[in-house]
């Protein structure tokens, strides 16, 4: 199962990968940093990416600062999660910011898996999912192919040299899907242990079982801890 969590972990290095930016290119807004990402694989250097919710801050109650909002008001394109309460709670301000923005969900093109616990202070559609999607690259394969028309249509002139970025990142995800399926084909012990619950979506599109030892985003209380050293044995869960 270690290496199970390596395969994962290099996907979602690649996801956070920062690159240069430049202030006199097209701006594309993104809610987390691993959409810039998709970005930069597939369009290269051709936009600059204004993350709203940088790496490390809390994405579910994240308060944007004044300098992002001002790259927002020119960006060209939103590009978000779509399960998040942090977008519950500023979408509709960012579009009155700036109506002229097309916006993009990534997660309207994913089966949403529901939430274990509250992302937000609602209890809308959005909230209730788990935002977690783009660790799976199952979910990746179809946030590149909604990068890939985004960019397309906001700089069709480059349109050719995008899908041709884009079908090498595909290879790459399917490459990283490739070994996934191969490691857990034979798996017999399919549980694994993991504090917050952000890999549901590997553990569906792998045939896991994802047990969380938080619950409802709070800390698991001493029954809940007697359940989970129970099952732990129970199952010979080690990972």
């Amino acid at each position: 199962m270690r290496k199970i969590l390596i395969i994962f972990s290099t996907l979602y290095l690649w996801a956070c990968g920062h690159g240069p930016s430049g202030s006199d290119k097209m701006l594309i807004t993104v809610t987390i940093a691993p959409y810039k990402y998709f970005v930069r694989e597939i369009a290269g250097d051709d936009f600059t990416v204004n993350i709203m919710v940088p790496s490390g801050a809390n994405p579910h109650i994240y308060e944007p600062f004044p300098a992002q909002i001002r790259s927002l008001s020119r960006s060209a394109a939103y590009l978000g999660n779509g399960f998040l309460g942090f977008e519950a709670a500023w979408m509709k301000r960012f579009e009155e910011i700036n109506k002229n923005m097309k916006k993009v969900m990534a997660g309207d093109r994913i089966i949403p898996i529901a939430s274990d616990h509250s992302h937000g202070t609602g209890r809308n559609h959005a909230e209730a999912a788990d935002p977690h999607y783009w660790v799976s690259p199952k979910s990746a394969l179809e946030i590149a192919a909604g990068v890939r028309d985004l960019v397309c249509e906001l700089n069709p002139a480059s349109a050719e040299e995008y899908k041709r970025n884009y079908e090498i990142l595909v290879r790459k995800i399917k490459e990283v899907d490739k070994r996934a399926e191969d490691l857990f084909s034979g798996l017999k012990n399919r549980h694994f242990m993991i504090y917050h619950p952000n890999l549901a979506y590997i553990a569906r599109d792998y045939g896991l079982e994802e047990v969380s030892v938080e619950f409802e985003g709070k800390e698991p209380s001493p029954s809940r801890m007697k359940e989970l050293i129970d099952l732990a044995v129970r199952e010979n869960i080690n990972t």
